[in-house]
């Protein structure tokens, strides 16, 4: 059995407050993250919430908590956090742009569904993606799968933005991608200030969308209902 590396680093929560921020573009994983197989990260993580749950005081041999370990630990591996393994990555297929079109392309209200990293508390909202073809298009159901890919796992808001906004980039061989997120952080309603009404939105985007006409095209676009077509 490998046993990954889990020396925990010290430091003062106080010294670095509640602004916790990273410059990583990237998820910061290890280099030894994918040794072992997801079986046995779900045999240690559940081991692990096991011992959690004792330290809190809670009776595993009750018959309604002594199966929690190995479900959350299957939730984690499987589920929620199933974007850390690149195995699991969408196959991002464009297409040929044969009907020459080159205006704004929206997909809006893609289900957000992730984990804050701070404190492992779910980020829950929607995301709204639109491009300018140049030559490359892609199937609608690859951007909320991009979206979905990058969420599942341990997420700063800036950086699932940016995430989703440079692979789409990237993959549509585009400099016109722009990237809205709208999210509630349960870190925020259910902890510290516990203000339930407030959401967090972040805003990224290039080429074509430096264009104020262009981002005011796509705000237009991401904001109409079913009534704007009857």
């Amino acid at each position: 059995m490998v046993v990954l590396n889990s020396k925990l680093h010290s430091f003062d929560e106080d010294q670095i407050g509640e602004e916790h921020f990273s410059e990583n573009l990237e998820t910061p994983l290890r280099e030894d993250a994918f040794l072992i197989s997801d079986e046995e990260k779900v045999n240690q993580i559940q081991e692990k919430f096991a011992e959690i749950m004792n330290i809190l005081g809670l009776d595993l041999k009750d018959d309604s908590l002594k199966g929690t370990p190995k479900r959350v630990a299957k939730m984690f591996v499987k589920e929620i956090f199933s974007g850390l393994s690149p195995k699991n990555k969408p196959d991002l297929r464009v297409f040929d742009n044969k009907y020459k079109y080159d205006k704004v392309l929206v997909e809006k209200n893609i289900n957000v569904q992730s984990f804050c990293e701070h404190h492992f508390l779910p980020i829950v909202g929607r995301a709204h993606v639109g491009y300018i073809p140049d030559k490359k298009v892609v199937g609608l159901s690859k951007l909320n799968r991009i979206v979905d890919y990058f969420s599942r796992r341990p997420q700063v808001q800036e950086r699932l933005t940016r995430q989703i906004h440079e692979e789409l980039k990237e993959k549509l061989e585009s400099d016109s991608v722009i990237v809205v997120i709208d999210a509630k952080h349960l870190c925020v309603s259910s902890r510290g200030i516990q203000d339930i009404s407030s959401s967090t939105q972040t805003l990224y985007y290039s080429g074509k969308f430096n264009d104020q006409k262009n981002r005011e095209e796509f705000f237009k676009l991401i904001t109409l209902s079913n009534k704007d077509f009857v």
